[in-house]
């Protein structure tokens, strides 16, 4: 009798391990698919965003500044802000989330 109780403790102990290694599972499953691949996905269109950058195109800093893509040289973009008005930024400093909704506005 104490034999049958002992193998069934060793198994309700066994399921719990396994219930507890699920749940890590699922948690990590849900961290990715809602945290981590959706930084990832927008980290690529931010890099996508920046290698496409054309003369010509209206861009706005993140820090607030709209103009208009005058020069690409490398990594910095040189931005007509009004005519004759010109300032040289990084590329890094222009916004794909700023430069959407600019061209959703119009």
């Amino acid at each position: 009798m104490y034999n049958s109780i002992l193998l069934q403790i060793d198994g309700a102990a066994g399921s719990g391990i396994m219930g507890q290694v699920f749940l890590f599972g699922s948690i990590i499953l849900i961290m990715y698919f809602f945290m981590i691949r959706p930084q990832q996905k927008k980290q690529k269109e931010t890099t996508k965003f920046i290698s496409e950058i054309k003369k010509g195109e209206q861009v706005v800093t993140v820090g607030g500044i709209h103009g208009k893509v005058y020069a690409v040289e490398g990594d910095i973009v040189t931005i007509e802000l009004d005519k004759g008005m010109k300032i040289r930024v990084e590329k890094s400093a222009l916004s794909l989330d700023y430069t959407k909704k600019l061209s959703s506005e119009k």
